[in-house]
């Protein structure tokens, strides 16, 4: 009997496998697809050439759609586990959802930190580097001479940061300990290095969330159509049609020799092509449109920025005062246990709203910032170290707002070890084992 029940748990313990690899392996798959057609959507097409360069091209195509799913999978993994928190309380033993616990959620966590830090440290620079690499002189030109090239820039770089963080722990702590731990790269190194750049992440987040939080209402305002109140649009465009007529005459009646001009006259007259397109959208516009999702969506913003500044002012004073509300890492009762929140699925719920409120706001500061606003992608005009770039800003955002939303207190999650025997493991009412 005991050999049976022995063979009945690993066996259950292999299905518990192979179904949480298959469940990580889809939801990976559906957002590498999403981030192929957003990359596609802004790459620019004369990089499309069918030699050498190509290969390289698409390669690092490649590694930035898996950088940039790595990132939206850091971002959706902490509402997906406040949903799966709730999922659980609701619905305890029902037997369609078992499928759903704190071992996938753990699973899941660890592949995010570890595919971060894989994009990170390896494969954003390989590719990178093997986008600008051309092959050392004297070696027949080709994929395997930029390969070796790009291998040899990585080894550097490696050796340059490790030069750094150990004249930097010199700096800092001069004890053997701590030096003989930089040794141990898998355990000590890497994590603490990554740790320094979620840091950066998080400085970065304060600094991008507040610009974020205020140009929300000016990039809304220009997606949306803006109520018409004592406006002629019909007059506007006439006026419009007629300063484009003008500019295209003037066009018409220069000579080619005067290039300035010609460039100046080109671009005022782009400048009010696409003024007449947005007054001809705002035409076309439903009266819907124009009067009630405008000032529902502004309503809403200013409604989800007052609430993140008063939780988060919550959350400081809280601090401040009491000394057991700290986050000290310590483990809290796990996935499926108690609720994150006093009102229950509505309570978590808009912890979520809150969250993705507060990447899109950091997002749209970071590209409103005077030094990332060369990063700015466009549609089909992009090129690929511009692309590296941005994949790369996403993945640090990303990683970064997990901490960031606990130590604001966005959210209070806490995550447990994943209990052994847990009722993923058990077989069914029925004796049979829990479905695949």
């Amino acid at each position: 009997m005991e050999g049976q029940d022995e063979v009945s748990a690993r066996e259950q313990h292999f299905h518990s496998q192979v179904r949480e690899s298959t469940i990580c392996f889809l939801l990976f798959a559906v957002l590498y697809v999403v981030s192929y057609f957003i990359i596609t959507r802004y790459k620019r097409k004369s990089d499309e050439q069918e030699d050498e360069d190509a290969v390289v091209n698409r390669i690092s195509l490649c590694l930035s759609t898996f950088t940039l799913a790595v990132s939206a999978g850091a971002v959706l993994l902490l509402p997906f586990s406040i949903v799966s928190n709730e999922i659980l309380l609701s619905f305890p033993h029902n037997y369609y959802i078992q499928w759903l616990n704190g071992s996938l959620i753990h699973g899941l966590w660890n592949l995010a930190s570890l595919f971060s830090n894989l994009c990170l440290f390896v494969l954003m620079p390989f590719a990178f580097f093997f986008l600008e690499s051309e092959g050392f002189a004297g070696l027949k030109k080709g994929i395997r001479a930029r390969i070796l090239e790009t291998l040899v820039m990585l080894i550097l770089l490696a050796l340059l940061i490790l030069g750094i963080v150990w004249v930097a722990s010199a700096l800092i702590d001069n004890d053997a300990a701590s030096m003989e731990s930089l040794y141990d790269l898998w355990e000590f190194y890497l994590p603490y290095l990554y740790s320094c750049i979620s840091l950066m992440g998080c400085l970065l987040l304060l600094l991008c969330t507040p610009v974020g939080l205020s140009r929300m209402f000016t990039v809304m305002g220009r997606l949306l159509v803006k109520p018409t109140i004592l406006e002629d649009l019909d007059e506007q465009i006439y006026i419009i049609t007629l300063e484009e007529e003008a500019l295209q005459r003037r066009l018409n009646g220069l000579s080619s020799s005067v290039e300035y001009n010609i460039m100046e006259l080109e671009q005022e007259l782009e400048n009010v092509k696409t003024l007449k397109t947005k007054l001809e959208r705002r035409k076309k516009a439903s009266a819907w449109e124009r009067n009630l999702v405008y000032p529902a969506v502004m309503v809403l913003l200013l409604i989800e920025t007052f609430i993140s500044v008063l939780l988060v002012a919550c959350n400081i004073l809280c601090l401040l005062v009491d000394e057991t509300a700290m986050p000290k890492g310590t483990r809290g009762p796990g996935i499926g246990n108690a609720s994150l929140s006093a009102f229950g699925f509505v309570g978590a719920a808009l912890e979520i709203i809150l969250i993705f409120y507060l990447m899109v706001s950091s997002v749209v500061g970071f590209y409103s910032l005077r030094f990332f606003g060369n990063f700015i992608p466009k549609k089909d005009d992009t090129t690929m170290t511009k692309i590296i770039g941005n994949c790369v800003s996403i993945l640090v955002l990303s990683s970064a707002l997990p901490v960031m939303s606990r130590t604001l207190g966005l959210h209070k999650l806490h995550l447990s070890e994943a209990p052994r025997d847990s009722e993923a493991s058990k077989p069914s009412a029925n004796g049979h084992h829990k479905a695949l």
